[in-house]
């Protein structure tokens, strides 16, 4: 999980970067032919560009640091951590949900999908199977009850 994560925030940094220096200078380059810069709007977009590229270079350099500051060893085998996949059952209406914990900034989210700094995942963390999690709502208060945990290491070990 944390390897294909790397991984594509490399490829969107790889991307941008081709970007930054090859692409957008051509068309600076060709919109400064146009002559007058304070009417050109094609200037004014590729500068703008620019600058939100470079913005999002910085991001990614700085999640890929943080990336590989993560010890898999140190989340809990046993507990709800990053990566783990949880069922849940509702205590008052039976309905049984899954979810998978995953980074705050995780490129494309799939159902089911829930970071560790949203409402459920950090009433989740810490916890085993069997636990009851008090999630709270602006609406209402769930009471969550872990029916199965499948952490990173086993999924890890299982493929």
């Amino acid at each position: 999980m944390i390897e294909s994560l790397k991984r594509k925030l490399g490829e969107e940094l790889e991307a941008l970067q081709h970007e930054l220096n090859i692409t957008l200078p051509a068309e600076i380059r060709k919109a400064v032919e146009h002559g007058d810069l304070r009417e050109n709007s094609e200037y004014k977009a590729a500068l703008e560009r620019q600058q939100f590229v470079q913005a999002r270079l910085g991001q990614l350099r700085q999640r890929l640091s943080k990336l590989s500051q993560i010890d898999v060893s140190q989340i809990p085998v046993d507990k709800i951590g990053l990566g783990s996949r949880v069922v849940v059952e509702d205590k008052k209406t039976g309905d049984v949900e899954s979810y998978h914990l995953v980074f705050g900034d995780a490129i494309e989210f799939e159902e089911g999908q829930v970071t560790m700094s949203s409402p459920i995942g950090r009433s989740l963390v810490g916890k085993a199977v069997g636990d009851t999690v008090v999630l709270k709502l602006p609406g209402s208060t769930r009471q969550l009850k872990i029916m199965e945990l499948r952490t990173i290491h086993e999924q890890k070990s299982s493929g």
